[in-house]
């Protein structure tokens, strides 16, 4: 076999994105327990590579319009099938209801996706309603997750996209989301900071002493 058809069977053998560690791992491991030659010579496989392999492979998948193909996410590598074969694949899973998000849901993922690390304050002010039941839905679907605390008064909470969010959308990192490089320029609302939280306390003026003057002997 080739170095390429063994990366393709573990790829396909992975119950679950395979990175590229876990791909040299495997290559260590089985020229480790033997003394066959060709298994001994792929277990010095390098990263570079194991990486230039899986995107030949790749290629030769989409040249040959497989209703299948294989895509680096941001946990690995797996095999997934064409969006258009989803009209018979869905009939293999029935009970697999895909889980839709809503309009505002939709919208406020895309304001934390894109300007992440983001507060509650800051979404509301660019969508100009509330957000505090969507929040936790995305919350609970591990769209979204808590990210620390906002050096502003109050110290608001931080929201970014977790990495469930990429596997869900099929993304290796939010640079790959549309249009991402012009929409981070583009000039979004904020929330306003009342000034006179961090505002210091002016003190008295002058003749306005609040304490009874001494009367002069």
């Amino acid at each position: 076999m080739t170095l390429n058809q063994v990366i393709e069977a573990l790829v396909f053998a992975s119950p679950k994105p395979i990175s590229i560690k876990e791909i040299l791992a495997a290559l260590r491991g089985a020229g480790e327990q033997t003394e066959a030659l060709l298994q001994r010579e792929y277990a010095g496989a390098k990263e570079p590579e194991v990486r230039a392999a899986l995107v030949q492979l790749q290629a030769e998948y989409e040249a040959t319009g497989r209703a299948f193909h294989l895509s680096e996410q941001v946990s690995g590598w797996l095999f997934i099938t064409t969006a258009d074969s989803s009209p018979w694949v869905r009939q293999l899973y029935p009970e697999a209801k895909p889980t839709r998000l809503t309009g505002p849901q939709l919208e406020t993922l895309a304001i934390v996706a894109y300007r992440q690390p983001v507060t509650r304050a800051d979404i509301e002010a660019v969508r100009g309603v509330a957000v505090d039941g969507v929040m936790q839905v995305l919350l609970d679907r591990s769209l979204v997750k808590i990210a620390g605390r906002a050096e502003l008064p109050g110290r608001p909470l931080l929201y970014r996209t977790t990495e469930y969010f990429l596997q869900h959308f099929g993304l290796k990192n939010t640079d790959e989301l549309p249009n991402s490089s012009e929409l981070k320029r583009v000039a979004l609302p904020t929330a306003q900071v009342l000034a006179e939280i961090s505002k210091p306390k002016e003190a008295p003026a002058a003749g306005n002493d609040s304490q009874p003057a001494t009367p002069n002997p």
